[in-house]
């Protein structure tokens, strides 16, 4: 129904809505006048109920843009995405970028996509291409980056009415859960690749092992965001995942290593050399120092460097949750300390003996004494029966440990008369004022 809200907007004009031919409410901006405003939604309104009876044709502009080359719609998306695509209205990262550009060119080659009206209908295509994708072992995490990025370029596209429909809005989910399971390097395995690795390398393994910095992070860095006063690294939000600005906290020993790295260096000069692909570098040293890159607990990549990063500090004690996860830069507690933060019986035994000297070991062994010789000689015994009972124990003692209620002493019906009137009489049990007790003035002549 055709109607305008109460109140202006901010520029003073009011804000019609109507109901267009497919169900769905539409809003406009209308003039500074309520009442025009209501004529021109009342008229939107009766056009689309004539398109929807089939009076007249539809001629929106999703009609208009059926004719379009797809490239058109396809580079007028990614523009969008450069500049305000990202989170918070940030671009989209590099990465992120390269890989939508490729898969949208995927789907036009494999779709046959010309025009925008070969959008209508992709859905079955859609569906037999990513089963195809499946068929050659592609994993479900990289089957739903394919669908993600033709999903979003269509709902970009119904959203500015390019498209009337968004004809993916259906399409199933994939099972985006790992296939291999990732594990932390030990300690003695990081000291290990810190010998075999090249100098450029050792000094990446380093910063990613005590700062918990993601690869393309790492690269972004520069000569300029080491603060050795603070020290700290200045994180940007042009490139970290969250899109937030922050600083990230380094310890000592390594803002020395990066003061000394840095020097005569210019400000924008990176401060590490990060390949493009870190994990097959990471092989390679892997190989080198004799360190098997998959075992029983799973295999070692280049990420796994985070993980050994937030288990140091899980580990180290002394910070609450909320801290751990700030230092982890993540957006749940629930992502650091049941993804990252791994468990080892060495540390579960040392918990155990840390537990030891919190507690007073000779009280607790003096106060299970009696309890371990109820069993024991003779003397121990006496010892045990000896033994003087607190406060607690003789009021346990004088107390009932089962109270029932008490009974009345008998004959204290007879006494209570009028308790027989209150008594539930038996069917030709109670004749001229006799009860169920046998009390009344026939109780004596032994009538039933």
């Amino acid at each position: 129904m055709a109607g305008v809200r109460k109140k202006p907007k901010a520029g003073g004009k009011y804000q019609g809505y109507y109901t267009d031919f497919n169900g769905k409410r539409k809003f406009f901006a209308g003039t500074r006048n309520r009442a025009e405003t209501l004529r021109m939604a009342q008229k939107f309104e009766d056009q689309h109920r004539q398109v929807r009876l089939g009076y007249r044709p539809a001629s929106t502009k999703a009609d208009k843009a059926k004719s379009r080359p797809y490239c058109e719609l396809k580079d007028e998306y990614i523009a969008w995405g450069e500049t305000v695509g990202g989170r918070s209205s940030m671009p989209w990262g590099e990465t992120h970028c390269r890989m939508k550009k490729s898969h949208l060119n995927w789907w036009e080659e494999r779709l046959g996509l010309e025009v925008v009206g070969d959008l209508y209908d992709i859905l079955p295509q859609v569906e037999a291409a990513l089963r195809d994708l499946q068929a050659a072992g592609r994993s479900g995490k990289t089957l739903a980056n394919y669908s993600e990025s033709i999903c979003s370029l269509c709902d970009w596209a119904e959203k500015r009415g390019y498209l009337m429909n968004d004809p993916l809005k259906h399409l199933s989910t994939w099972n985006t859960r790992p296939q291999s399971i990732f594990r932390a390097p030990t300690m003695a395995e990081v000291y290990l690749l810190l010998q075999v690795a090249p100098p450029e390398r050792k000094l990446l393994y380093l910063v990613a092992a005590f700062t918990g910095l993601r690869a393309g992070e790492l690269r972004s860095l520069i000569v300029g965001d080491l603060n050795v006063e603070s020290q700290c690294l200045n994180l940007h939000a042009e490139w970290t995942k969250n899109r937030k600005q922050g600083t990230q906290p380094i310890p000592h020993f390594l803002v020395e290593i990066l003061n000394k790295e840095t020097e005569g260096k210019n400000h924008d000069d990176p401060i590490l050399s990060v390949p493009s692909h870190p994990s097959r570098e990471l092989d390679i040293d892997l190989d080198a120092a004799d360190i098997p890159k998959s075992t029983p607990e799973g295999k070692i990549v280049f990420h796994s460097f985070r993980s050994v990063y937030i288990n140091m500090i899980v580990g180290g004690g002394g910070g609450n949750l909320k801290e751990i996860q700030t230092l982890a830069r993540h957006s749940t507690p629930d992502l650091t300390m049941n993804v990252y933060a791994k468990t080892t019986p060495e540390g579960l035994s040392r918990l155990i003996e840390n537990m030891e000297e919190n507690i007073d070991i000779q009280k607790i062994r003096a106060l299970c004494v009696p309890h371990q010789v109820s069993g024991g000689t003779g003397k121990a015994k006496k010892a045990l029966k000896s033994r003087k009972m607190d406060s607690n124990d003789e009021w346990w003692r004088r107390r009932e440990s089962n109270p029932r209620p008490k009974t009345f002493a008998p004959g204290h019906y007879a006494r209570s008369p009028r308790f027989v009137l209150a008594l539930p009489a038996r069917a030709g049990a109670v004749r001229s004022g006799e009860s169920l007790l046998g009390y009344g003035p026939n109780a004596a002549k032994g009538v039933p």
